[in-house]
């Protein structure tokens, strides 16, 4: 923890930037719980709980050939607060849900304001490069992720509580006054970091982007093996799980808060114990390690109490995967290609998430038991451990080096 402190005092640009990812991503979660509790009230089947799980990745996947662009174009901090602007407009239109005729307006909300906040990480991720050297950027990384986890424990916890006891329209107005607070501290900060102000149009630069891919292969493997990190986005899965599990004995609100808080014990606790000691060569174990985990988590999730266990043993490795092998793409990746690099690699990852949240609903639909989906995610992640190792074997991959 002392290395993340004085990252922190050292970087007071990161600092802010931190705050603000505190306090959004904080606010998120309440709307996350709310919406998927308007669902369960609505009594939407199983491929609508999918849906909307898949649009929060979604909006990313489709704006990311014009967002790289843009983030090489234009100055960060304008951009970063016209996307919060747009997140505080379409949560505290969330308000107007009041039943499944809405569920048009939900969706469409939903794919903005997903939109609005991936384009804001893809833009804070290009940036970090740019102010970080190479162990304070995996440090960065990783403290991203555990602001996200911590976030997200914290967050999901109580929203459970507040959802239960206050109403879903509560937790949406909390969540649009956190995006205001984070327009404010964003709005004041100084950042002097300029944009690229390439006089290229678009469309060059999206074909030079790939002609980049083709001088640079470890690149686009880099991005593909981070790809097998979506395959965590478990919103779909927890929501049925406690629909078919557990809602008999325990409010929705509360198991799903529940739930998620204990994946995310793991997701802010993985990286205190593995940050030093990964690299390159361990991530194969991690990733076998992730697959081993999941598979725990799948043969007894029928259990609420194992269930709970179970969850913060799967996010115990996510992170450092997560955190790790973001910072080797950036490292192995040529700065002046940071923002469409970037922008691509998010949207491959948010492409793996929004087929997994699909996939998981759509399975299920037809048959296949949730322990099912759960142990075919896990076997995909013994696929992204030889992959890795073949990367490793066959690619030029820079080790982060600790300076």
């Amino acid at each position: 923890m002392n290395a993340y402190k004085t990252l922190l005092q050292n970087n007071p640009i990161l600092l802010r930037l931190s705050t603000i990812q505190l306090i959004a991503y904080f606010g998120a979660w309440f709307s996350n719980v709310a919406i998927y509790t308007l669902l369960l009230s609505f009594d939407v089947d199983a491929k609508v709980i999918a849906f909307v799980a898949m649009l929060h990745f979604l909006a990313g996947v489709l704006q990311a050939p014009i967002s790289g662009s843009i983030i090489d174009k234009f100055a960060p901090k304008k951009l970063m607060l016209l996307l919060i602007l747009v997140e505080i407009f379409s949560t505290f239109m969330l308000l107007f849900i009041q039943s499944s005729t809405d569920l048009l307006l939900l969706y469409i909300l939903i794919f903005v304001k997903m939109a609005a906040a991936s384009f804001y990480f893809t833009t804070e991720m290009s940036l970090l490069p740019k102010i970080l050297s190479d162990k304070n950027l995996q440090k960065a990384n990783e403290l991203h992720s555990i602001i996200w986890s911590f976030s997200y424990t914290l967050g999901m916890a109580l929203s459970g509580l507040l959802v239960y006891a206050l109403g879903v329209k509560f937790a949406f107005i909390l969540d649009g006054m956190m995006f205001v607070v984070a327009f404010a501290l964003l709005y004041s900060l100084k950042l002097e970091v300029a944009s690229q102000r390439s006089h290229e149009n678009f469309f060059l630069m999206m074909q030079d982007t790939f002609t980049y891919f083709k001088r640079a292969p470890q690149a686009l493997h880099l991005m593909l093996v981070h790809a097998f990190l979506g395959l965590t986005a478990f919103d779909a899965l927890v929501v049925l799980m406690v629909d078919n599990y557990y809602s008999s004995f325990i409010a929705v609100s509360l198991a799903i808060g529940i739930i998620h808080a204990s994946r995310a014990v793991g997701l802010v606790v993985g990286p205190l114990f593995l940050g030093r000691w990964v690299n390159n060569r361990r991530v194969v174990s991690l990733f076998i390690a992730q697959a081993l985990a999941i598979a725990l988590w799948a043969f007894g999730m029928h259990n609420f109490y194992f269930s709970i266990v179970a969850s913060v043993v799967v996010g115990f490795f996510t992170t450092t995967l997560w955190s790790y092998t973001y910072t080797l793409l950036q490292k192995n990746s040529d700065e002046a290609y940071y923002g469409r690099v970037v922008a691509y690699n998010d949207m491959l990852f948010l492409g793996s998430s929004a087929l997994t949240s699909y996939m998981i609903g759509f399975l299920y639909s037809y048959g296949i038991s949730l322990e099912g989906v759960t142990l075919l995610i896990a076997s995909l992640f013994v696929v992204a451990s030889l992959y890795f190792f073949w990367i490793l074997k066959t690619q030029n991959i820079q080790e982060i080096e600790d300076v």
